[in-house]
């Protein structure tokens, strides 16, 4: 929903099980309606669609795209915003690592992208722009050597390149802008701001510029332009948080570089706070968050550097001395406090604070999609936790 200037609020459906396009929407005729009723009675309300790879494919079929579009419009209801990071079940099983397969080093990876974007095009409204979140290339630790760690960015840069030809070619036949949004996290070959400058100057724009020069005689100066016109960044505010980073030291280094955010997630992680006194009660709280379905990375600050944990067992078997822990939980954007434990809203805040006079999206993304896993005095009915959440949201903006 349009909540101010051009300031576009939504959440994202990964938060509804979708294994196929069916299951999908029968998730959004279910909670959209309810929830639009709470949140933008009088006004449209806007969508973060996902669709996982089989979901997308079966969109095409017969007319399904035909009677989603009749549905969105009946509803008062928009997609401006999608995600492509899981491509396939992202609930009610394993995903863990597997959330970046195929990662970006895949043909599959780049139909996928490519597939949504064609859809995309099809339901973005006029005059708006629309984006799709993607993984940050590829799970780090699938590349055990160096070389094996540059060719994934480097295969990862070509890909990438072919989605901003693709979307170039794209705003000139339908007339709509759209970007791919990069989504650093933890043990992501993409982490933090510094590694996706890293990627944009040693990789991406090298790639790049040579293509478009060659092919549509840019300078090399346009050429880079083009390419952060239609490659931005995912802000997920907790993933940032995670990795130690003020919002506003962000934003200025990727504001400094042209780089874009093309989408701003709006979730927080768990922040660990030791006081030598109350731990065993935190490591007991600390554990009901240990569950087998994402992965839980948990990051420290130590001196200039940070360090991760590959998941909650890790630190949680061995309870080790530390000051301060972050865990990669998205947990609710309301949550300040559970028990001896803390959220990152403080970074949700700061983000908030910035935006406002630095608008630096149109897109802002509610992405708390661990509902069914959270601890269960914090479960409640869905749409009413995901109302209290935009809620929580607008009464910040």
């Amino acid at each position: 929903m349009l909540v101010k200037n051009d300031l576009h609020l939504t959440y994202c459906t990964n938060i509804h099980p979708g294994q196929d396009w069916e299951s999908t929407f029968n998730s959004i005729q279910v909670h959209v309606p309810v929830i639009k009723k709470q949140v933008s009675a009088t006004k449209p309300f806007g969508l973060g669609l996902r669709l996982s790879n089989k979901a997308s494919e079966e969109l095409e079929n017969g007319n399904n795209m035909a009677i989603f579009q009749e549905w969105l419009d009946k509803n008062e209801v928009y997609v401006f915003t999608m995600n492509g990071f899981p491509y396939d079940n992202f609930h009610d099983e394993r995903v863990k690592d597997l959330v970046h397969a195929p990662d970006w080093t895949t043909n599959e990876r780049v139909i996928y992208t490519k597939r949504m974007f064609k859809q995309l095009s099809v339901l973005l409204p006029n005059g708006l722009n629309g984006g799709i979140s993607t993984s940050p290339i590829t799970y780090k630790y699938w590349h055990k050597t160096d070389e094996d760690t540059v060719n994934a960015y480097e295969t990862g840069a070509k890909h990438m390149i072919q989605i901003a030809d693709y979307l170039l070619d794209l705003e000139k036949t339908t007339g709509k802008y759209m970007h791919l949004d990069i989504e650093p996290e933890p043990d992501g070959l993409l982490e933090n701001s510094d590694e996706v400058l890293h990627f944009f100057s040693t990789y991406l724009l090298p790639i790049g510029i040579p293509f478009f020069k060659a092919k549509l005689g840019l300078s090399d100066a346009e050429a880079a332009l083009l390419i952060k016109r239609y490659i931005t960044v995912c802000y997920d505010i907790c993933h940032f948080s995670l990795a130690y980073e003020e919002p506003k030291d962000t934003f200025s280094k990727f504001r400094d570089q042209q780089i874009r955010i093309g989408k701003i997630q709006v979730s927080a992680a768990l922040k660990i706070l030791f006081d030598g006194e109350n731990n065993e009660a935190i490591w007991s709280e600390l554990s009901k968050f240990n569950e087998p379905t994402y992965l839980h990375q948990v990051t420290e600050k130590m001196d200039d550097r940070v360090k991760t944990y590959s998941d909650l067992p890790e630190v949680l078997d061995k309870r080790e001395e530390h000051q301060e822990l972050r865990a990669h939980y998205h947990v609710p954007l309301f949550l300040e406090t559970y028990g001896a434990l803390y959220s990152t809203q403080d970074h949700i805040l700061k983000a908030l604070d910035y935006i406002s006079d630095n608008p630096v999206t149109e897109h802002l993304e509610i992405e708390t999609y661990t509902w069914d896993v959270l601890p269960q005095d914090l479960k409640q009915d869905l749409s009413v936790s995901i109302i209290r959440e935009i809620e929580w949201l607008k009464s910040r903006l």
